[in-house]
């Protein structure tokens, strides 16, 4: 792996985050004490969300709106030989670091399994459904907080400038070079996306976005029904 060795880059793409970064980043500061890097990687927000994050990362840089523009913006600067990608809404496992360094040692990429933070039953059958979907296929997502080596993601150009179904995409790359490894230890991921839209209806609409994103469907169109 390039960059300094055994140090992890822990890359947070934000956008209005105020009321979750802050809580993101206590979460963190464990890794931070431990030696690795967290940036913070903000698309334009018109709240205090890069404010927030100043006083708990080590970078705090502005990009173009956008997961993959601003993550790739985040690993330009990163100086970790493995980056790990997390949403502001997700917690990583306990000793996340340790973990993600012996998974690189054996292997290239990987992504932890997940958890909804819910009391909901359907909820925790969906998330167990992604986990195993994941092994089955290979694909991770960005809920999952995917890791990989510094040089093979600068190798193989980063994320793809695409609005939508970013990991998608680059599991896809990653998976022709060798399978992830799939990691038990959970990270917790907020359910605020599906109890805003409604479990079924989100379900739902995910299933056509990934489908048709497969059959070839231009994410821009993909990502405006999205939103």
């Amino acid at each position: 792996m390039s960059g300094e060795p055994g140090t992890l880059s822990v890359i947070v793409p934000a956008l209005n985050e105020a009321a979750q970064i802050g809580a993101c980043l206590e979460a963190l500061q464990p890794l931070r004490a431990a030696g690795h890097e967290l940036i913070v990687v903000d698309g334009g927000s018109h709240d205090a969300t890069a404010d927030i994050a100043r006083a708990a990362a080590d970078r705090v840089l502005a990009a173009p709106r956008g997961r993959a523009a601003q993550m790739n913006a985040g690993a330009r600067l990163a100086r970790g030989a493995a980056l790990l990608f997390l949403h502001a809404d997700t917690r990583l496992p306990p000793r996340a670091d340790v973990l993600v360094l012996e998974a690189l040692a054996r292997t290239a990429w990987g992504r932890f399994d997940v958890s909804i933070d819910s009391p909901r039953a359907l909820l925790s059958l969906v998330a167990a459904m992604m986990n195993l979907r994941s092994r089955l296929t290979g694909i991770a997502t960005g809920d999952q907080a995917i890791f990989v080596r510094r040089a093979l993601f600068d190798a193989q150009g980063g994320y793809a400038p695409i609005p939508l179904m970013e990991d998608i995409e680059l599991s896809r790359r990653l998976r022709r070079l060798g399978p992830p490894a799939c990691l038990r230890a959970r990270a917790r991921s907020s359910a605020r996306r599906w109890e805003s839209r409604g479990v079924l209806r989100t379900i739902l609409l995910m299933w056509r976005l990934r489908l048709a994103f497969w059959l070839g469907a231009d994410p821009a169109r993909l990502a405006e029904r999205y939103r």
